[in-house]
């Protein structure tokens, strides 16, 4: 099985995609988060 070498762009580069794919996730967990929130709140009320 051969590996294959990146050179440090490529390594930046995909670190970068990485890091704004992580955001991109914790983002979306947040909302979720908050939209359950205030779903269940708005239910209590009412």
């Amino acid at each position: 099985m051969e590996t294959v070498n990146l050179t440090e762009s490529q390594k930046k580069s995909r670190r970068g995609r990485n890091i704004a794919l992580g955001i991109v996730l914790l983002g979306l967990v947040v909302l979720f988060y908050i939209v359950t929130l205030v779903k269940f709140a708005g239910g209590m009320v009412g």
